[in-house]
């Protein structure tokens, strides 16, 4: 009856051993989900964030700009933190510099892509 529980003991041994992966290979899945979500997510925000701050150390007096709110207009001071700017003749407010989205520039240039023939015009019919 012994030597019975003592092979039954040596075959669950021999089970367990044979079902043991490695701390590397459970850990694979984990590294692919974090290499993936550097490429899909975390790469691209820290280029768009470097560019931004690029674009907020660029500018100067007369540049015409829009905010991040859709406000365009051209600034008439700056300082490390604020720039003021004039969104119409006397009217002129302060804002904070990293508020400031583009150049107002970027906005009004034409894509290649696009042509005004292509839209479709608009339905006046009376009902």
């Amino acid at each position: 009856m012994i030597d019975l529980l003592i092979s039954s003991a040596f075959a669950q041994e021999a089970a367990a051993a044979a079902n043991q992966t490695s701390p590397l290979a459970s850990m694979a899945p984990f590294a692919i989900i974090f290499v993936i979500f550097y490429f899909l997510m975390i790469r691209p925000q820290k280029k768009k964030m470097q560019q931004e701050q690029a674009l907020v150390a660029s500018l100067g007096k007369g540049d015409e700009v829009f905010t991040k709110s859709g406000i365009l207009g051209t600034i008439t001071g700056l300082t490390e933190k604020i720039v003021t700017l004039e969104v119409s003749e006397g009217v002129k407010f302060k804002i904070i510099r990293n508020e400031i989205a583009g150049k107002a520039s970027k906005l009004f240039e034409k894509s290649e892509g696009s042509d005004n023939s292509s839209k479709t015009k608009p339905n006046n019919k009376k009902k």
